[in-house]
């Protein structure tokens, strides 16, 4: 509800501070006295387009704050929220714009500075305003689907939970799809990675095994070849034939040696004898020596080609943990990751039928949803229209023509809400085509037939709205027909009226007389006396009768 409006030095108005109530409120006055002030002022702090001609004369800027007080659960709080602005549900919400004398403009939400766009978007949430001046609520094609459902009291919830899960199994397709065609193009890579894994049959722990085994190989054939090199020093080529050589020397030197005579027993024969006696030890000895080395040599045990074997498939398991990133520990873990994700791709097939089975299921109940909602909305369109038409004789709008357009969607512009398109339409003029509300030129047609659909959806809503001048162009009848909509709209709900019909200032909850003094606007609440005075002027004109104050004393009873 609408309980305040602050307006400082907009046009004529220098100050002016009103306070509004529930239920129906009236502007009325002679031409000129400023009425349209009041709904400028309102609408640049509604977030309007405004310029520096709004500006009073001679002062630095224009200000105007409206004052609403919205209940807890209005769905202003939420919007508030979630442009991050601090509020209090419990308290009151001011929207107030500046315009300057340069013509730049500040908006603020409950003194929060804000674009003006934040303070437009607020404003749509808490006020329509229909008429000449501006129109925001249902010249806005968008605000149509929403009214056709609360008026046929239709749920979208369903459509909407069915639309979220079918756009959830297209995801899932979607992935499923790109998995498979990425997994196709790697699958010769992996199975040759696994192939490749199952012939070397890595185990757990088995590089530093292997790298123990080397190092431990490879000092032992290091000592084989010292060995070796040994065993070819004592060989019958060398040590052992010298020795037998020499042995066989010493012989043959002791024989020619006694064959001359020489005493066996002599000095000679005895010390080459000793002499053949210490190199036949030192033959047996190398022999010795020759046979325990070849016993050290079969000792180490080492296999030909053992070495080799241990390097070759040390190096194999590294090469294979290059390829892969991993550490040759991990081989064995990289093994089943291949094994699993070539599974997976083999099974993928499976897998995308299966998604898209589930996702042509998905859609075909979001197809039965969306044309149950359609079928609804269609109904709801008949009985609506059938209810505006009603109201359009009496308010001087018989030759019009309205209907509920509900027409299919893009399939790209489908969504949670359906799958149609909802745009209120009217003719005015016999045979002339249907066209959007907004194609009506006369302001005071425009407010009537805005009354009219609000009168025919005002069961399912109670909103707080501006009738700039709805009752333009007519009178007598029609006029009370405008009258007697606009006080049923406003009960339970907040209506703010400019108007020059005395039949309908009878109606009000609330009178305001706003008058020019002195190139000032001034704005007066009106009761009992005065207020009797006021309607009977605008019954009779400049000079008030008698009979004009009777008339309007049965107007205010009736």
């Amino acid at each position: 509800m609408l309980i305040g409006l602050v307006i400082r030095d907009v046009v004529l108005a220098d100050s002016l501070d009103l306070a509004f109530g529930p239920g129906l409120t009236v502007l009325t006055g002679e031409t000129g006295a400023g009425k349209s002030v009041i709904l400028d002022a309102l609408g640049l702090a509604l977030g309007a387009r405004g310029d520096a001609g709004l500006v009073r004369r001679g002062a630095p800027q224009a200000s105007a704050a409206a004052v609403f007080a919205p209940a807890p659960d209005h769905p202003v709080w939420d919007q508030l929220e979630d442009k991050g602005l601090a509020f209090d549900r419990g308290e009151d919400l001011v929207l107030r714009r500046l315009i300057g004398a340069d013509g730049r403009s500040r908006a603020f939400i409950n003194d929060q500075a804000t674009g003006v766009a934040a303070l437009r978007e607020t404003g749509e949430l808490l006020v329509q305003v229909h008429g000449q001046h501006d129109a925001v609520g249902l010249l806005d094609a968008k605000s149509h689907r929403p009214l056709l459902d609360a008026f046929g009291g239709l749920e979208a919830y369903a459509c909407a939970a069915a639309w979220r899960a079918w756009r959830a199994a297209a995801e899932r397709l979607d992935a499923v799809r790109a998995a498979a065609a990425a997994g196709a193009a790697e699958r010769e890579v992996l199975a040759e990675r696994l192939v490749e894994l199952d012939r070397l049959a890595p185990r757990e722990g088995e590089e530093a095994r292997l790298a123990e085994e080397r190092a431990l190989l490879g000092a032992a054939e290091r000592a084989l070849a010292e060995i070796a090199a040994a065993r070819e020093a004592l060989g019958p080529d060398t040590l052992s034939a010298r020795l037998g050589q020499a042995f066989r020397a010493l012989g043959r030197a002791r024989e020619r040696a006694l064959a001359a005579g020489v005493d066996p027993d002599g000095e000679a024969p005895q010390r080459l004898t000793a002499a053949a006696e210490a190199v036949d030890r030192t033959l047996i000895e190398a022999g010795e020596a020759a046979a325990a080395i070849d016993a050290a040599v079969a000792s180490f045990d080492l296999e030909p080609g053992r070495l080799e074997a241990a390097e070759e498939r040390l190096f194999a398991l590294r090469a294979a943990a290059r390829r892969l990133g991993v550490a040759v520990d991990d081989l064995p873990t990289a093994r089943a990751d291949l094994a699993a994700r070539l599974a997976a791709i083999d099974e993928a097939e499976d897998t995308l039928a299966e998604a898209k089975l589930e996702t042509a299921a998905a859609r075909a109940a979001w197809d039965t949803a969306a044309a149950t909602l359609t079928a609804g909305r269609r109904a709801a369109a008949e009985r609506l229209a059938a209810a505006v038409r009603s109201e359009l004789e009496p308010l001087h709008l018989a030759k019009a023509r309205f209907r509920v357009a509900v027409e299919p969607l893009p399939e790209s512009r489908q969504g949670p809400a359906g799958a149609d398109r909802v745009e209120f339409e009217i003719a005015t003029i016999a045979g002339a085509p249907f066209a959007p509300l907004s194609s009506v030129a006369s302001g005071g047609e425009l407010s009537r037939l805005s009354l009219a659909i609000e009168a025919s959806l005002a069961a399912e809503r109670r909103p707080l709205m501006i009738f700039d001048e709805v009752d333009q162009g007519v009178g007598g009848a029609v006029a009370d027909a405008v009258g007697q909509r606009l006080a049923r709209l406003a009960v339970g709900g907040q209506i703010v009226v400019v108007t020059h019909s005395p039949q309908v200032a009878a109606r009000a909850d609330a009178h305001f007389q706003v008058r020019r003094a002195a190139e000032r606007t001034r704005v007066e609440p009106l009761q009992g006396s005065a207020r009797e005075e006021e309607i009977a002027r605008m019954l009779s004109g400049e000079t008030v009768t008698e009979a004009a104050r009777a008339a309007a004393r049965a107007l205010m009873a009736a």
